[in-house]
């Protein structure tokens, strides 16, 4: 893996770390037992004190996919514009076909990997819709989900590598700011071994305040029975109400691996966590991580063994407020903050060295957008835009800051121009008129330019009179 770098803030790294070697594990073959999985009615209900903000049950037609309104299918080789083959070397066509992702009519998901008479793999990777799982200020967020791992072991599950996992929010539509965006890898586990491993991936790569590509990871048994043989409850605990904020990672009960804020500098904590996640399922076969335990997969490796999950929910306690953030009732004359976006795409979050400090957006580039729900413009005509803005571009790049209301492909009601500022955090206010607003409306800020290269950070926006 290598790195591209810039000035402070515009890193781009490859995404996704190869997971180290913990320890020196031997590959001897484990006895595969065929077990027939089963699924609970529902997924549990929430503990005293927690409150359910998604799950997903996988209830449905044996044979039907997955529900769309909950999550979107990741196919083919990599994102588009982004690394080849997911960053990490795997190997695997992702594909929506049922025959490698499906309900089975008994309330689990099936995720399996296949192999055609060529020799050639497909699999499947489904992640949420939604981008905005994080703890409330001073509260907690459970993220959890009942797998049982693709029941192989031994020469026959050389190349499986299942997870269940999650990406910060800023990385949907970049695709080249990972590990900055922070991921955090809930379940993973290759080769058929009796292993889940845990880790946090932050900072910059190679190397860095996170130990790029490792990451800061754990690892333990399952409990009970094997991964493979039986299902387990792989859950993170991410704790913002401790002094220190800190992600713990349990298998069934057991906590195995805890992250805490003081084991990196405040400003790689705040750009991997200051931001909503998504959430990932997926089966690679082969990759970095495989590679570290024997590599795969060869002609030894049997393919049809799905990943089996029977829910994933996620749930919220405490805090000043509800994962996600109410939505809704933002004034349109006061400052908004750029990070509080409600959606996004191709955005990236840092720390600001801005008057008053906090976090901006950046990384901002032609055809990227964030999304501001219910901003409220009262009854007396808006006709003035204002917004904080910096920009370290290169001499001749510049673009366009645009407002629009209610669809991103409604014509602009206002917009600048914006090049370079002296650098991007050398940060001025930059007005603009817009037609006449009023009432209450989502405003997308959408950023236009005629070359493909950043050219500003925002870091707040209101409106005029």
């Amino acid at each position: 893996m290598s790195e591209t770098s810039g000035t402070p803030g515009r890193r781009r790294p490859y995404r996704r770390a190869l997971v180290a070697v913990l320890s020196t594990l031997g590959l001897a073959a484990l006895a595969a037992t065929t077990v027939t999985p089963t699924a609970t009615a529902a997924a549990p209900p929430p503990p005293s004190g927690w409150t359910q903000v998604f799950v997903d049950d996988f209830n449905g037609a044996a044979g039907s996919g997955v529900n769309t309104a909950n999550w979107q299918y990741a196919t083919g080789k990599g994102y588009p514009g982004g690394p080849a083959n997911w960053g990490t070397g795997e190997v695997e066509t992702m594909t929506s076909s049922t025959s490698n992702v499906a309900l089975d009519g008994s309330g689990n998901l099936r995720i399996t990997p296949r192999r055609d008479a060529a020799g050639n793999w497909t699999s499947g990777r489904i992640e949420t819709n939604r981008t905005d799982f994080q703890p409330p200020a001073g509260g907690k967020l459970r993220v959890e989900a009942r797998i049982q791992m693709p029941n192989v072991t031994g020469a026959a599950a050389r190349g499986y590598w299942p997870a269940f996992w999650m990406l910060g929010a800023p990385y949907r539509g970049n695709y080249w700011n990972w590990p900055g965006v922070g991921e955090l890898d809930i379940m993973e586990n290759v080769q058929g071994l009796n292993t889940v491993w845990a880790t946090m991936h932050c900072g910059t790569s190679p190397g860095g305040p996170c130990n790029e590509t490792t990451g800061i990871g754990g690892s333990t048994a399952c409990p009970g029975a094997t991964c493979q043989s039986g299902f387990h409850t792989y859950r993170m605990e991410w704790d913002r109400s401790t002094d220190v904020e800190e992600i713990r990672f349990y298998v069934d009960s057991t906590h195995f691996h805890t992250v805490r804020e003081n084991q990196v500098d405040a400003t790689t904590w705040a750009n991997a966590t200051d931001h909503g996640f998504f959430i990932i399922l997926n089966v690679a076969m082969g990759g970095g991580f495989v590679d570290a335990f024997g590599g795969g997969p060869d002609a030894a490796t049997v393919p049809g063994h799905p990943m089996v999950v029977d829910y994933v929910q996620v749930l919220s306690a405490g805090g000043s407020g509800t994962t996600p953030p109410p939505t809704g009732n933002r004034d349109a004359y006061s400052a908004i903050q750029a990070e509080s976006h409600d959606g996004q795409s191709g955005t990236m979050t840092e720390s600001t060295s801005d008057t008053g400090g906090g976090q901006n957006i950046g990384a901002l580039a032609n055809g990227d957008w964030a999304l501001y729900r219910g901003v409220n413009f009262g009854s007396t005509p808006a006709r003035q835009f204002y917004a904080r803005v910096a920009s370290g571009a290169g001499s001749g790049v510049s673009g366009l800051v645009e407002v629009r209301l209610d669809s991103r492909s409604s014509a602009p009601i206002g917009s600048f121009a914006i090049g370079n500022t002296g650098g991007w955090q050398s940060w001025r206010t930059v007005p603009a008129n817009i037609s006449s607003v009023t009432g209450t409306h989502d405003v997308y800020l959408t950023f236009t330019s005629g070359q493909p290269a950043d050219f500003v950070n925002v870091n707040w926006f209101n409106f005029g009179r």
